[in-house]
């Protein structure tokens, strides 16, 4: 396979804003509100911003347990978007999520080896004892011992159980893993030996990552390329290293500016980017560049014409921006 794994286009997905006695729609929160996007196979691609700016709903609609209000998620070459698709039906096989909170993902009533087989008896994958046979290898895939299959969640700690919902994750070998702050909730001394499980299992097993995120400093080692959100679109994307070395968009220069450098004195002399004001709500978003309300750089236009994402000299760097990125 030459092409994207998967390309989303022009995706939207807008709630309705219900008020009144009957509760008819008197607005549209906006999500997602045209996004494009690419992920290559055995790509890790890093989506990150604000809390609020649509990162989880955008991953939600790919995997199908959000309706999209308009646009297209093309897999593996096939139109995936509609709910009524029947190869959408099918497609928890081959993309797969794995949350922030291991410790709601896992059912506590189940045994770990319950819970691991669970997608396995779903798409109705192999006899009892091949799915047995399939969770002890699963298991020590992801580094666990395949003898406490029979154990409940309690009996592990957090780290333990992400790896759980890990192996449970890749039980039907999906193509995609959809990333949801997946250490977020980890202890600090936890997160790196699952990040570094989650890179082995990409280079054994081919997989792609879309991985959600907001902690900036894990992204810089994680991902291959990363796409910066802002209010429902893409603000700035490029390969990581291209983008943390040369960000463009205003908004891309704050979020790293507060990343720790490694370097102590590059560190003290390092000017912090403080951005004026809240969060605009996406039900009332500004007119033009979403961010020209808290844009050190904008300029008359910003407040008019949104902005569209710009390819730049640096081969896949792309950013939205009428000052930095002018359309050409």
């Amino acid at each position: 396979m030459t092409g994207p794994l998967i390309s989303v286009r022009d995706l939207r997905v807008h709630f309705p804003i219900r008020g009144g006695f009957l509760g008819r729609p008197i607005g549209w929160l906006k999500a997602v509100d045209g996004v494009d996007l690419d992920i290559a196979p055995g790509e890790s691609l890093a989506l990150v911003g604000e809390s609020g700016c649509g990162k989880s709903t955008l991953g939600a609609t790919i995997l199908g347990m959000q309706r999209a209000t308009a646009g297209r998620i093309i897999f593996n070459g096939e139109d995936v978007t509609s709910d009524a698709s029947v190869r959408r039906a099918d497609l928890s096989r081959d993309i797969q999520i794995v949350f922030q909170d291991p410790v709601s993902a896992l059912n506590p009533k189940l045994t770990i080896g319950e819970s691991i087989a669970e997608p396995l008896i779903v798409h109705g994958t192999g006899t009892r004892e091949e799915r047995r046979r399939r969770v002890a290898e699963l298991l020590e895939l992801v580094g666990l011992n395949p003898g406490h299959a029979d154990r409940k969640p309690n009996a592990f700690s957090g780290g333990q159980r992400q790896r759980i919902v890990i192996a449970r994750a890749i039980a039907l070998q999906p193509k995609l893993l959809i990333l949801d702050e997946p250490v977020s909730a980890l202890d600090v001394s936890i997160r790196s030996q699952i990040l570094n499980l989650l890179l082995e299992l990409q280079q054994r097993l081919g997989l792609s990552y879309l991985f959600i995120s907001h902690d900036l400093s894990v992204v810089r080692h994680f991902a291959d390329r990363v796409a910066v959100m802002y209010l429902g679109r893409i603000a700035e994307t490029g390969s990581t290293a291209e983008v943390f070395a040369n960000p463009v968009h205003p908004y891309t220069e704050a979020l790293l500016s507060a990343v720790p450098l490694p370097d102590p004195k590059a560190q003290r002399h390092r000017q912090r980017i403080i951005l004026q004001g809240d969060l605009p709500s996406p039900a009332n978003p500004p007119a033009g560049c979403r961010f020209s309300t808290r844009c050190p750089i904008a300029v008359p236009i910003c407040r008019t014409i949104s902005p569209e994402l710009e390819a730049l000299q640096q081969g896949g760097h792309s950013a939205a921006c009428h000052v930095r990125a002018p359309h050409s």
